[in-house]
């Protein structure tokens, strides 16, 4: 068996469901962490979420050594972490950078992302559905690889 896929969640995603529903929906992190491990199937998952920077940068480094592909949600990290964006540059496995909602549709803070230039692609504006879909996407880039 190969690695687990990672699935890191930023600050402010533990409220997922509470947190203005009209932009993130009322899906729960709980009920996200579901539907990501029932796509991640025999991979297996480690899914977390943390409102701490260097707790993120800390898993990423983790995520370095014991995963096969990432899938984060910086969340406001996103937008003026250099210390996450450091710590992503050194992951060597596919990643996808995430996002609920269109960010880009969003007040202009939200539109320069310090993720996107080291990320293997990004998902915006899928809502909480596009997760396990990024999941899935990250199983084929593994897979892909593997060949």
């Amino acid at each position: 068996m190969r690695k687990p896929l990672y699935v890191l969640n930023g600050p402010n995603l533990n409220r997922l469901g509470l947190r203005e529903p009209e932009i993130y929906g009322r899906t729960t992190l709980a009920e996200v962490e579901e539907r990501c491990k029932a796509a991640a199937g025999q991979e297996g998952l480690v899914f977390r979420q943390t409102n701490s920077e260097s707790e993120l940068i800390g898993w990423i480094h983790e995520a370095i050594d014991e995963s096969s592909a990432l899938l984060i949600n910086p969340a406001a990290f996103t937008f003026y972490s250099m210390a996450v964006m450091d710590a992503l540059k050194m992951y060597p496995h596919p990643m996808i950078e995430f996002h609920i909602s269109n960010v880009h549709k969003r007040e202009p803070m939200y539109h320069t992302s310090l993720v996107s230039p080291v990320a293997t692609a990004v998902m915006a504006g899928t809502g909480a559905r596009g997760y396990a879909h990024a999941v899935r996407i990250l199983r084929e880039m593994v897979d892909e690889r593997a060949c």
